[in-house]
C-alpha cells in the first residue's frame, strides 16, 4: 500500500515547527561561543537591551534556579559507571566548545534578534583547549572539567572468557589501529522549539522538533515547576531525526518555554544551518586499537578490542554509543572469548549523542576490516573466513557474553546468519566477481568487490503505549507517543489496527508524538518503532477486536468465533448480508439510556514491554572503482540483504535502507567535521561538509529480505531503521583494498578520502 502521509506532506499540508504562528508571537536568538575553551569574564548584554524591539536578554546569571546542569537523557546503567556532566541552559564561568549557548535574546522579530546578538560583548580568557582524543588522555592534557581530575568520563573493562589463553594457541593474531571519523546527522528540518503559555489556565504548549515528545513533557514540568497534566508537547513533522534530536534537554529546549513563561508570549525559535552544525549532537570519532586470533582453518578463537571514543565536551547520553559499539564487535561470528575496553573521553568539541548507527558502523568496520585481514594473512577467500565463523540458526538464541544499552543480556533472538551470506553471494553474482576485475578493469581505473556482514540490535525498550478507538462514526484511531520524522508510522500503524479490525488502512487515522494525546511512551529511536510502538498497537487493537466480537456476537446472536471482520463491518461466516457495521456496534456500546454489561466504547489503551532488544541482520557486498591517479572512489553497484523479521510494510522497509545506505556512503567518502588545534569546526556548510548529491547515488542497487521473525513481539518483528548505515564503510574499504590488490593497500580510517587512498598506494608501492 500506499504510504498515508505522503499527500499530506507533498502537497505542502505538513506542519512543522517553524510553521508554528501564533498572536504576539516573539522570537529567540542564541548567541554562541566562538572559542573552544575559555573562562568568562564578562557579558555586557546592555546594547542587545537598548535596541527597539528587544523584549530581554538572558544570560546564566539571570536564570535563577533554572541555572544549573540540566537532567542526563538517559539514567546511567550500573554495570557502566560514567563521570556525568551535563549543559547549563546557558554557560556558566566557563565555555568548553564552540557553539555553546552563552546568551539568549527574545525580541519581535528573528531579524532584530539576530541583530541584537552583534550587540553583545563578550570577555573570554581563553584557555588551552584538547582536540584529539588520544592526546586527551596523555598526562599533562587541558582539562575539560577541572573538578573530574581526568578527561575520562568513563572507562570500562569487559572480558568474556581467556582472551589471552586463546590467542596463545593462535597460528595467526591480527592487529591494527582503526580510526572512524566525526559526522552529524544532517536533518531537512534543523531543531526548532515554540512554546506558548497560557496565564488563565497556567498551561504550557510547546512545539518541539524532538524524537522524544513524553520525556521533554516530564522534564519540563519538573524543571519549570509545573504539574505534567499543564505540560503539552507536541512533536509535530519533524524533517528528519537521526538520532541528534532525542535529546534531553538541549538548552533551547528549556529556554523557549522558560522566556514564554517569563514574558507571557508565545516565543519561537528556530535553528539556522550554521548553528546546527556546531550546536546540534554529532557522533563518532572512535580509535580502536583491534586484534583477532584465529586458527590456521581460519575459526576466529578471540577478540580483542581497546577503544577511546570522543564523547566531546559533555556527556548528556552517558556511555550509550561505547557500549553499543562493544556490543556489536562480534557480529555474525562465533566468538567465545572477548577482552574489551572502552574510554569515553572529554574533548573541547560538540557533544556527541548517538547518530543514526549509534556506534554500529563504527564496530562493523573494525571487525570487518580484520576479518579481511585475517583472510589474507591465511591465504582464505573472505567469503570462506566468514562462512567458517557463522553462528547457525541452531544455536540460536546466542549469548554473546556482554550487557547491552537496555541492561539486558546481549543475546541474539533469532537470526540464520549463512542463508544471509549465501543470499548475498547469489545476487551479486560473486563467482563473476573476478572475471568482472579483470575486464572493467582499464587505464587508471580499478574496479573492485567488497563484502560485509552486520548484526543489529533493536527494539530496545523498555516500553511504548498505544490506544485504538472506533468512534460513533466508524472511523478507526490509533495514537500513540511515538513521533515520526519520517519513517512511515502513520502507515505502518494504520496497517497493524487496520488489519485487525477489517478497515482499510488508508482509513485509519493516525495520532503520534502529542503528550496531549497519549500520556506515556519513550520515543523514537534505536530501530524500536516496528519493534516496541507497533505492538503496543497491536495489543490495544487486538483487545478492541475483542469487543467488537463479543459485542456484534451478542446482537447477532451467533458464536463469537463464527463472527467476521471486513470492509469495517462484523458478520455471520457466511452470511455477509447478517452482519453490523463498527459505526453501529461502537453506538450501541455506549447507548444514552439503559445498562450495559461492559465497559463503555469500542476503545482499548495497552502497552508493550520487550524482555530484551531484538537483534536484525544483514550483508552488504559493493562494486566500487578507484582511480589510481586521483584517487578518487566511486560506488558502481551496492547489493544488500537485511533480516528484520517479519516485513510488515515491504516499501518502507526499503525506503528506510535506502536511506541508510546513502547517509552510510557520505560517513566513508566524503562527511568529516574536522576541527583545528584550537578547536574552531572547519566545516559549518554544505560547502565543506559535503553530503552525497543525486550524482553520487546514481549506482544500482538491489536488495533482497529474509524473513526470520523475533519471538520477543506478537508481530516477529525487528528494527530497520538503522540497518543500511551500518555495513557501508566496511564494505567500501573492502571493495576498495579489493581494487587496488596489486599494491596490498590496507583501509584503516574512515572516511577514505582521495588524498589517503594516493597514501596507501604510494606506500604500497614504495613510493
Amino acid at each position: 500500500m500506499k504510504r498515508n502521509e505522503d499527500v499530506r506532506l507533498v502537497t505542502g499540508r505538513g506542519l512543522y515547527v517553524g510553521d508554528v504562528a501564533l498572536p504576539g508571537m516573539l522570537y529567540a536568538a542564541v548567541l554562541r561561543s566562538t572559542v573552544a575553551h575559555a573562562r568568562i569574564r564578562k557579558i555586557d548584554v546592555s546594547g542587545a537591551e537598548r535596541l527597539e524591539g528587544v523584549a530581554g536578554v538572558f544570560t546564566a546569571e539571570m536564570l535563577g534556579e533554572l541555572n544549573g546542569p540540566l537532567p542526563p537523557s538517559v539514567s546511567p546503567l550500573p554495570q557502566y559507571p560514567i563521570n556525568y556532566r551535563t549543559h547549563y541552559a546557558l554557560a556558566k564561568d566557563k565555555v568548553r566548545y564552540v557553539g555553546e549557548p552563552v546568551a539568549f535574546v527574545v525580541a519581535t522579530s528573528p531579524y532584530i534578534a539576530w541583530d541584537a546578538l552583534e550587540l553583545i560583548e563578550v570577555e573570554y580568557d581563553p584557555l588551552e583547549t584538547v582536540v584529539d582524543v588520544e592526546k586527551a588522555i596523555e598526562p599533562g592534557a587541558p582539562l575539560v572539567h577541572e573538578d573530574l581530575g581526568t578527561n575520562v568520563a568513563a572507562e570500562k573493562s569487559v572480558r568474556v572468557g581467556d582472551y589471552e589463553s586463546a590467542s596463545s594457541k593462535a597460528a595467526v593474531v591480527v592487529r591494527e589501529r582503526f580510526v572512524y571519523n566525526r559526522g552529524g546527522g544532517q536533518s531537512i528540518e534543523a531543531r526548532a522549539v515554540a512554546a506558548h503559555y497560557d496565564q488563565r489556565e497556567g498551561t504550557l504548549t510547546v512545539w518541539d522538533s524532538t524524537q522524544a515528545p513524553i520525556p521533554i513533557r516530564n522534564g519540563l514540568a519538573r524543571l519549570l515547576g509545573l504539574p505534567d497534566t499543564k505540560v503539552r508537547v507536541i512533536a509535530p513533522d519533524v524533517g528528519g531525526g537521526f538520532g541528534p534530536k532525542i535529546m534531553l534537554f538541549y538548552p533551547e529546549e528549556v529556554l523557549v518555554p522558560y522566556a514564554a513563561m517569563s514574558f507571557g508570549r508565545p516565543v519561537k525559535w528556530v535553528e539556522t544551518r550554521r548553528e546546527y552544525s556546531v550546536a546540534a549532537n554529532q557522533e563518532r570519532i572512535q580509535v580502536h586499537y583491534a586484534e583477532a586470533a584465529f586458527d590456521r582453518d581460519g575459526r576466529i578463537l578471540g577478540l580483542k578490542d581497546h577503544f577511546l571514543v570522543d564523547t566531546g565536551a559533555y556527556t548528556p547520553y552517558g556511555v550509550m554509543v561505547p557500549i553499543i559499539t562493544m556490543c556489536t564487535m562480534p557480529g555474525p561470528y562465533r566468538i567465545r572469548n572477548m577482552d574489551f575496553n572502552f574510554k569515553s573521553v572529554y574533548t573541547n568539541k560538540t557533544p556527541v549523542s548517538p547518530v543514526r548507527g549509534a556506534g554500529r558502523p563504527t564496530a562493523v568496520f573494525v571487525m570487518e576490516r580484520l576479518m579481511d585481514k585475517a583472510a589474507r594473512e591465511l591465504g582464505m577467500g573472505r567469503t570462506a573466513i566468514r562462512r567458517t565463523n557463522l553462528i547457525t540458526p541452531d544455536e540460536m538464541p546466542w549469548d554473546t557474553g556482554l550487557i547491552y544499552q537496555d541492561g539486558a543480556p546481549n543475546v541474539y533472538d533469532s537470526g540464520n546468519y549463512p542463508a544471509v551470506l549465501e543470499k548475498l553471494l547469489e545476487i551479486s553474482g560473486y563467482e563473476r566477481w573476478g572475471e568482472l576485475k579483470r575486464t572493467l578493469s582499464r587505464g587508471s581505473k580499478r574496479i573492485g568487490f567488497g563484502l560485509a556482514l552486520y548484526v543489529e540490535g533493536s527494539g530496545v525498550g523498555p516500553y511504548e503505549m498505544a490506544k485504538v478507538k472506533v468512534d460513533f462514526g466508524g472511523r478507526v484511531s490509533v495514537t500513540t507517543g511515538v513521533g515520526s520524522q519520517g519513517q512511515g508510522h502513520f502507515t505502518v500503524l494504520a496497517q497493524i489496527a487496520g488489519e485487525l479490525l477489517g478497515v482499510d488502512p488508508s482509513t485509519v487515522d493516525v495520532s503520534v508524538g502529542d503528550t496531549g494525546k497519549m500520556e506515556w511512551g519513550v520515543g523514537t529511536f534505536a530501530s524500536r518503532s516496528a519493534a516496541v510502538a507497533a505492538p503496543a498497537v497491536y495489543n490495544a487493537a487486538m483487545k478492541v477486536r475483542e469487543k467488537v466480537i463479543k459485542l456484534a456476537a451478542k446482537l447477532l446472536e451467533a458464536n463469537p468465533e463464527d463472527i467476521v471482520l471486513e470492509n469495517g463491518r462484523a458478520c455471520v461466516r457466511g452470511h455477509p448480508e447478517h452482519g453490523l457495521t463498527l459505526a453501529e456496534l461502537a453506538q450501541k456500546s455506549a447507548p444514552l439510556r439503559g445498562t450495559i454489561d461492559e465497559e463503555p466504547g469500542l476503545e482499548a489503551v495497552s502497552f508493550f514491554s520487550p524482555k530484551r532488544s531484538v537483534y536484525a541482520s544483514g550483508g552488504c557486498a559493493a562494486m566500487v572503482e578507484v582511480d589510481v591517479e586521483t584517487g578518487a572512489v566511486e560506488v558502481k553497484k551496492l547489493w544488500l540483504v537485511h533480516d528484520c523479521g517479519h516485513v510488515i510494510n515491504p516499501m518502507i522497509v526499503e525506503g528506510q535502507l535506502h536511506g541508510g545506505i546513502v547517509m552510510g556512503l557520505g560517513s566513508v567518502l566524503y562527511e568529516e567535521i574536522v576541527h583545528n588545534d584550537e578547536g574552531i569546526p572547519l566545516a559549518t556548510t554544505f560547502a565543506d561538509y559535503l553530503i552525497p548529491s543525486s550524482a553520487e547515488v546514481g549506482f544500482d542497487l538491489e536488495i533482497a529480505h529474509l524473513e526470520t521473525p523475533s519471538p520477543l513481539n506478537p508481530l516477529g518483528a525487528k528494527g530497520v531503521g538503522e540497518a543500511g548505515v551500518i555495513p557501508i564503510a566496511a564494505v567500501i574499504a573492502s571493495a576498495v583494498d579489493d581494487a587496488l590488490s596489486e599494491f596490498g593497500t590496507f583501509i584503516r580510517k574512515s572516511p577514505i578520502k582521495p588524498e589517503d587512498v594516493l597514501r596507501e598506494v604510494s606506500r604500497a608501492s614504495g613510493r
